[in-house]
């Protein structure tokens, strides 16, 4: 009786002191490889409050009516104004602890004021803008007074396989640190938009929903690999991130000068219509004819000529020459160019590296085809023109020294910056609608080139 008590305590001691192998052996196979690469990660996700300021109509009727549509209509309509702080949220992730640069989307921080920074810790810290380009949909921010801070592990976007488990981690509607996991769907997804096409975005399935814009996709390691950016609207468990590698030029080129400079490749071009499309041999309309190749340019040296088509860029179908300029409004000067060009009957492809285009550049080129030169009026909006160019396109329309440019297409005109991007965007268009003050009056009018 006493020996079988004595096997019995035994036994009973040996399942208690086993119960920690046990859990450790549990514990093991809970902390998975996404849970460790959230752990490394997460320390680097910040959460970024952006306040503005905007300006609504006054209602006389207060809010009888608390509907949006009648608020939206009466805003444009009322010409008193009041102004309000108006707050957002995005995701951000820091990228350099040691100077305290975080990388989040530009629409993120787009029009804000007073820009806020929170870590995972609870902290919040002001932050000032780098460098921001809404073309590629990135932005830097340098967090103040917060001494080292964790960082994310960069990684590499060119070796990225379809079906890889990837991670999302965001404040998708104001839920911090928010982790949703996913595979990548697809890679050089291009996305289209009113401003334009974004393209080589990374296409995942991992939950990427409003607040997660600005945050980090890893991989199973726990390295940055993209940057989430959009979401696809009309369907559900479709994300786009941008690749990490496009994001380290664009970050490159903010750093050292706060901006992204235009590129082009040196040419001029039209759209085809049926019958070119059919004198070319295409089955149907696509492509940009070039017309023109300037001297001394990338394009140049690559021997593209008068009379080639451009069909694809980096592997995406070039619609038209909008859609020309939209695919490289989205190349960084550091990044070659992959051309499929139509050349004397017969498709190549050509490889070149794109020119910066400085301001200086670009203002030469708008007095040569348009013939106008402005300067900021400092009473208000838009830009007045200072100079026009004798039996230029400008002349031929009439404009004056002194009349007032307000808008140029769909983009309005308040700075330099805007006039060159504007013509950035318009310069192969045969017809660009301006709108135009002179005195007290306002006029849209075809400025034909």
């Amino acid at each position: 009786m006493f020996r079988i008590s004595r096997f019995v305590l035994f036994i009973l001691l040996t399942i208690v002191v086993s119960q920690p192998a046990f859990a450790d052996r549990n514990d093991s196979l809970r902390v998975t490889p996404v849970v460790r690469a959230v752990q490394k990660t997460s320390p680097a996700v910040v959460n970024i409050s952006v306040t503005s300021i905007v300006e609504r109509g006054v209602s006389p009727f207060g809010e009888l009516f608390g509907d949006d549509a009648f608020d939206m209509l009466f805003d444009r309509l009322q010409t008193r104004k009041r102004k309000y702080r108006s707050q957002s949220t995005g995701s951000g992730v820091i990228i350099n602890g040691r100077r305290g640069l975080v990388l989040t989307n530009a629409h993120v921080i787009a029009g804000g004021s007073d820009i806020k920074v929170r870590t995972i810790s609870g902290e919040e810290f002001p932050a000032e803008i780098v460098g921001s380009d809404a073309d590629f949909d990135l932005a830097v921010l340098k967090i103040k007074g917060a001494g080292r801070l964790p960082q994310v592990a960069m990684g590499d976007s060119s070796d990225i396989y379809i079906g890889e488990t990837v991670i999302a981690i965001g404040n998708p509607f104001g839920y911090t640190h928010t982790v949703t996991t996913g595979v990548v769907s697809a890679l050089k997804r291009t996305v289209k938009s009113q401003e334009g096409a974004y393209t080589d975005f990374i296409q995942t399935d991992a939950a990427i929903n409003p607040g997660n814009s600005g945050g980090p996709l890893l991989n199973i390691m726990g390295d940055l690999i993209g940057i989430n950016t959009a979401i696809q609207a009309r369907a559900e468990g479709i994300g786009f991130a941008i690749p990490i590698n496009r994001a380290k030029r664009v970050v490159k080129e903010l750093l050292e000068s706060g901006k992204v400079s235009p590129v082009w490749l040196g040419v001029n071009g039209q759209d085809l219509d049926q019958s070119s499309a059919s004198y070319f041999g295409l089955s149907r309309v696509y492509g940009m004819l070039v017309t023109d190749v300037h001297k001394d340019t990338p394009a140049a040296y690559a021997g593209l000529r008068r009379g080639d088509v451009i069909l694809k860029i980096n592997g995406i179908e070039v619609e038209d020459k909008d859609g020309y300029l939209a695919l490289l409004r989205v190349q960084t000067r550091s990044e070659d160019v992959d051309l499929e060009v139509l050349h004397e009957g017969k498709v190549r492809h050509v490889v070149v590296r794109p020119k910066s285009l400085e301001l200086r550049e670009i203002r030469s080129q708008a007095w040569t085809s348009w013939g106008m030169a402005l300067e900021k009026d400092s009473r208000g909006s838009g830009m007045l023109v200072n100079k026009v160019r004798p039996n230029s396109a400008s002349a031929r329309l009439g404009l004056n020294p002194g009349d007032k440019i307000h808008q140029i297409g769909n983009h309005r005109v308040n700075s330099q910056k805007d006039f060159l991007d504007s013509f950035l965007r318009y310069r192969m268009n045969n017809k660009v609608l301006l709108k135009v003050q002179r005195g007290r009056n306002f006029y849209h009018v075809k400025l034909n080139i």
